[in-house]
């Protein structure tokens, strides 16, 4: 790390480490912070976040959610408060993990720290005199535990476009958030291109699987339907699949795994079927075409939320769960393609939505540490008075 004897406060960011999106927002609002501010990042791992800059050190730190095998099992079942969601009893891992951020913060006297995300970590920070910037997720959160992080949060960093607000998020909330529509995703490459790159005859009908990482992905005989049902398309998986050992696969399928470039896929693509991570959803809006959305499980119906959210925008079409039969997967399929608006998807990603939230993190950071202007003659008269 440079020499930052003249740089102002520095900024802490607590990165959870399952999934990819929670590191690529990370990364990219780091490379856009300005060199005078130092940031810290705080990380179960220290491999996910790519070439950063000199300004930026990443600080591993214990999982808060993994198991080590040094647990007391004699208090785990002591019951979880409602303000809090993964707060196990007798956690070695845990206390070592809090423990480096409350010395930290002692030692660092940062402006503020980046919660993405832990509502246990925002509260820590409240409770250690740190201001905290809670990174949003869809779901329904109204729990205490949520709204405890949320209401004593500076602010709120919503890495998706306004359209997608969830309508119970209350006034106060909204007056606090900052909305980053793409934050951690660029620009795709040119069709043509990318089908030349990857070897797909420039008239051919695509349709790729996005299948994340947060979780299990979907299933793998599902899409052998789809590619049964559509024959004169061809279709390919990327991600995680779970193996189905009845899955019966025809030959215009192909499953590729994790790749190191998904953006070549989404540029090559007529037709699209993901869940609903947000990064995967940014990714899919920056495309432009049919898109089918199946929200994966996850805590807090996340993923079910966001794809009401899309729905309700009409940018994507979405199913419940993944089409079952031919019949299914057509009228999937042409709904899709019958309510497919590629402007409306492209207006809410921006290529300048790192820039624009790192512009609004730093300034939040001097602003909350201005010191309070001086009271004129009059204020005090006023106050005397």
């Amino acid at each position: 790390m440079k020499d930052t004897t003249c740089a102002r406060r520095p900024i802490g960011y607590f990165v959870h480490h399952q999934g990819r999106g929670h590191a690529q927002r990370c990364a990219a609002l780091a490379r856009a912070l300005p060199e005078d501010r130092p940031l810290t990042i705080f990380c179960a791992r220290d491999d996910i976040f790519g070439d950063l800059p000199d300004h930026v050190e990443v600080q591993r730190v214990p999982s808060l959610f993994e198991a080590t095998g040094d647990e007391a099992p004699g208090l785990a079942d002591m019951p979880t408060p409602d303000t809090l969601h993964c707060a196990p009893v007798g956690w070695p891992s845990i206390r070592e993990a809090m423990a480096t951020l409350a010395q930290w913060f002692r030692d660092a006297d940062p402006a503020l720290i980046v919660s993405d995300v832990s509502a246990e970590v925002a509260q820590l920070a409240r409770l250690c005199s740190v201001p905290h910037v809670c990174v949003m997720q869809h779901g329904e959160r109204g729990d205490p535990g949520h709204m405890a992080a949320y209401r004593g949060a500076a602010g709120l960093l919503a890495p998706f476009a306004e359209a997608l607000a969830q309508p119970d998020w209350d006034a106060e909330m909204r007056g606090k958030m900052h909305f980053a529509g793409g934050l951690g995703t660029g620009p795709l490459p040119d069709r043509a291109a990318a089908r030349a790159a990857l070897g797909i005859i420039e008239d051919a009908r695509f349709a790729l699987v996005l299948s994340g990482g947060g979780g299990s992905g979907f299933a793998q005989a599902p899409f052998g339907v789809a590619a049964r049902t559509f024959p004169d398309m061809q279709w390919a998986t990327i991600g995680h699949l779970q193996r189905d050992w009845h899955a019966t696969d025809p030959g215009n399928i192909t499953h590729h795994g994790w790749i190191d470039a998904p953006e070549l896929w989404l540029a090559a693509a007529d037709l699209l079927v993901s869940s609903a991570g947000n990064s995967t959803c940014a990714q899919v809006l920056s495309a432009g075409v049919p898109w089918i959305v199946v929200p994966e499980w996850r805590y807090f119906d996340e993923q079910v939320c966001k794809a009401r959210a899309l729905a309700a925008a009409g940018v994507a079409h979405c199913e419940p769960h993944l089409p079952s039969s031919a019949q299914a997967w057509r009228r999937a399929v042409r709904a899709a393609t019958d309510t497919h608006a590629p402007g409306r998807q492209r207006a809410l990603v921006s290529d300048a939505a790192a820039r624009d939230a790192a512009h609004w993190l730093d300034a939040l950071a001097e602003r909350l540490w201005a010191p309070a202007p001086s009271l004129t003659t009059q204020d005090q008269r006023r106050i005397v008075a």
